[in-house]
């Protein structure tokens, strides 16, 4: 029996590596909903291609575009974030792919696991944001949380199988955009040189965020969330090659690695179709293109963005939820050329000073303190 997917956010860059994916298995899944921010040309495309039951685009603007595309089809058309909340939770599918960026994927998630839904989670930021409250809910709604990132997909594929305790993750960073600029040089570092990641192809969004490693800091989060982990027992380490995705050390010394080509396919696939994995012949790893692998402590001066996230977790609360919050708004400023790359990570330690902290947030609580975060960052990069 086919598994019937809901895909939000499909125009990204996860979007559209998942739709490969369906593409190579037609005889595993079915297209039921497809969403996107504003790309409704693609979305349009999207659902011709796969026969969509169901599309919303969350920018209104497009609403009457992507109407108008889609008219001679049977195909529903929805518009605004919200829609996008209710087609998570609502209708017959069973499995929903959550490629958004951002805190706007907080109620997706949110309602997908309120249906009971499994969800395959490449927001990072419903964990990083309202980790505690997620966690609950997929625990009450017997909702199982497969996750995208390469990193958390390596930490649960070196799981799978074991009972015995757990030393420490140890979770794998390529360094982004700037690993080999010395830390002097990066106040005049520009939007075009942090979008040049050295290995992953990725949105304009988690590509900046790599580059300042806050992303690294989101993922330490993540893992805490997913896997149980205290922040003392998550460790991360600088791999340049990004051929060892992560890694788990057990009680006994030993430890368990998941490597492979860059290529988010591998732990998309297998999200979708775990305990199984995808047949994939054309994916072979050469050990001979890739004769060394090296690791390294991760510069904490050159990147602070990371003891910020590690703070951040330690603290819980809304702490997280400020960190994101400002740190949206700082990365979108410094891709409309608003201010300079060091800036972002200033303006997230300046909203952490500034910003209301509540100890034991409600989903009202993280709203209020992502727009109290949104203000404040911009009121300091006078936005």
């Amino acid at each position: 029996m086919k598994q019937r997917l809901a895909i939000l956010g499909s125009t990204g860059s996860i979007g559209v590596q998942t739709l490969d994916i369906v593409r190579e298995n037609p005889d595993r899944f079915e297209i039921r909903v497809l969403t996107a921010h504003r790309n409704w040309e693609l979305l349009a495309r999207q659902a011709r291609e796969f026969d969509a039951d169901t599309v919303v685009i969350a920018d209104e603007s497009c609403y009457g575009k992507l109407c108008e595309a889609l008219a001679d089809t049977d195909t529903k058309v929805y518009a605004g974030e919200e829609a996008v909340a209710q087609v998570a939770g609502g209708g017959d599918t069973d499995v929903v792919v959550n490629a958004l960026v951002g805190y706007a994927g907080l109620a997706p998630t949110v309602a997908t696991l309120r249906a009971g839904k499994k969800l395959a989670l490449a927001n990072k930021e419903s964990l990083v944001v309202g980790g505690e409250t997620v966690m609950r809910l997929a625990e009450k709604h017997r909702a199982p949380i497969l996750p995208i990132d390469s990193e958390h997909s390596a930490i649960f594929q070196c799981l799978t199988g074991e009972c015995s305790p757990v030393r420490r993750l140890i979770v794998t960073c390529s360094g982004g955009a700037f690993r080999d600029r010395p830390r002097e040089e990066l106040e005049q570092a520009t939007v075009e040189e942090a979008l040049r990641h050295p290995q992953w192809q990725m949105g304009a969004k988690i590509t900046i965020d790599s580059s300042t490693l806050v992303n690294k800091g989101f993922e330490v989060i993540e893992a805490h969330w997913l896997f149980g982990m205290p922040a003392e027992k998550i460790a991360v380490l600088l791999h340049p090659q990004s051929i060892v995705h992560s890694m788990v050390e057990f009680e006994d010394g030993a430890i368990k690695a998941q490597l492979g080509t860059p290529d988010m396919r591998m732990p998309i696939s297998y999200a979708l179709m775990y305990p199984h994995r995808a047949d994939r012949p054309d994916e072979r790893f050469d050990f001979l293109a890739h004769p060394q692998l090296t690791f390294a402590e991760v510069d904490r001066e050159k990147y602070p963005a990371l003891d910020i996230a590690y703070d951040c977790l330690r603290r819980g609360g809304t702490a997280a939820c400020t960190m994101n919050g400002a740190n949206e708004v700082a990365v979108a400023a410094f891709l409309a050329r608003q201010c300079c790359w060091t800036e972002i990570v200033r303006t997230i330690a300046h909203a952490l000073e500034h910003a209301t902290f509540v100890a034991g947030p409600t989903l009202d609580d993280y709203a209020a303190a992502n727009a109290e975060a949104r203000r404040i960052a911009a009121e300091y990069l006078h936005l």
